[in-house]
């Protein structure tokens, strides 16, 4: 039969005051005490219900061992607080969490509430953010969250602002939403590479024939291979100026042509068309728009345009926003790849664009306006769709 332990009153009494005086949690103080939480917690409960003069069985203290005993803990509190203080002196500059990972490596030296008193901050945020670290291995998925997101940036090369990785966390079937997102984006150190605008203009100063502006700035567009909208854009290279011309189908903001030259022809916008054709098949009718730049107002295009049935649109003259998707795709390529490249020569920018437009851009990259899925995504749910109704 095992033999029920007997405490003194001074025991009681200095086990009380690990908790009261110095701080400590009940399961702080009766871990270092080897008693259970719960028998320290009654004499807690006694000792503040008759005022601590006496517990049962153990009768009083004198005077003077109260005194002794109280001069005992005060010596002992300074010299704690000396120490403290002499070990923690580079800490009071920095922030509350490295505050906090000092307290959590000293707790078994020092009480906890002698620590934070002295760090300058509370037990409150203390036990707080000892939640949060315990919550985390907890989470299963938390690490794998992190891991995603640094996945997701990479492969997006640092792009994707937490709107977007919030949108593919939740596709990867993570629930978060965008505050929780950029926790973790910040946990996971990403930072989303910052953006310059650029204006991108093209000769319209020629005399050849224009189109009407067919579209109107709708560029809503219900179906696939309607409406396609080009332009043409340039990169700088050590060799000199490296010409993209591209075209975009409006319905799903897919990039369904391009070509890339050293030399801004006619030639290379009826090529990034032919590109157009071959790979999507469209039929007469469909509208195709672009600024007034002499190449679209070529004879080569438009002889291009009439042997397909295509109707040719073109914006009014210097004014951007009639052509706002392809400016918009520019803008995004620039933004998010090219201006953050120092091409050596065109063969590399154009293999580097190529994997954009290709690879990223149509397969990956998350759309606000598709919300927030990609071009072929959009459409092969939109196929499925169809085929349900």
């Amino acid at each position: 039969m095992a033999v029920r332990k007997k405490y003194s009153k001074e025991f009681k009494l200095d086990a009380i005051s690990l908790v009261i005086d110095q701080g400590y949690s009940k399961a702080e103080a009766a871990r270092n005490l080897g008693i259970n939480p719960n028998v320290l917690g009654r004499w807690i409960k006694e000792h503040e219900n008759d005022d601590g003069h006496a517990f049962r069985g153990n009768g009083k203290l004198t005077p003077e061992q109260e005194e002794l005993r109280r001069l005992r803990e005060e010596n002992k509190r300074l010299k704690m607080e000396r120490d403290i203080l002499k070990k923690a002196a580079t800490f009071f500059a920095t922030e509350a969490k490295v505050k906090y990972a000092f307290i959590t490596q000293h707790k078994k030296v020092w009480p906890v509430g002698i620590m934070c008193q002295q760090l300058g901050v509370t037990r409150s945020g203390y036990y707080s953010y000892l939640q949060r670290q315990d919550n985390k291995p907890d989470d299963p998925t938390h690490s794998e969250m992190i891991e995603w997101i640094q996945d997701i940036a990479k492969s997006s090369d640092d792009t994707y602002g937490y709107r977007r990785m919030k949108t593919a966390l939740n596709v990867l079937g993570y629930p978060v939403g965008r505050n929780k997102t950029r926790k973790l984006m910040k946990e996971a150190g990403i930072k989303v590479k910052h953006k310059k605008k650029y204006k991108v203009t093209t000769n319209s100063n020629h005399k050849q024939p224009v189109f009407d502006n067919l579209l109107d700035r709708e560029f809503a567009v219900e179906q696939p291979d309607q409406v396609y909208a080009s332009d043409i854009t340039y990169v700088w290279t050590q060799e000199g100026w490296l010409y993209l011309a591209v075209v975009i189908d409006l319905y799903s903001r897919k990039v369904v042509g391009w070509n890339m030259s050293s030399r801004m022809k006619a030639q290379m916008v009826c090529d990034a068309l032919k590109m157009a054709v071959w790979q999507r098949r469209p039929e007469a009718g469909l509208i195709h728009h672009s600024d007034r730049g002499s190449q679209y107002a070529s004879r080569d295009f438009r002889k291009l345009l009439k042997l397909h049935g295509f109707k040719g649109s073109m914006s009014k003259k210097g004014d951007c926003w009639d052509n706002a998707v392809v400016e918009s795709f520019f803008g995004t390529l620039k933004q998010e790849r090219v201006q953050w490249k120092s091409y050596q020569t065109r063969a590399e920018a154009q293999r580097d664009i190529l994997e954009y437009i290709s690879v990223f851009y149509n397969n990956e990259r998350l759309h606000s306006y598709l919300d927030y899925r990609s071009p072929v995504q959009f459409e092969k749910e939109m196929v499925e769709l169809r085929k349900v109704a």
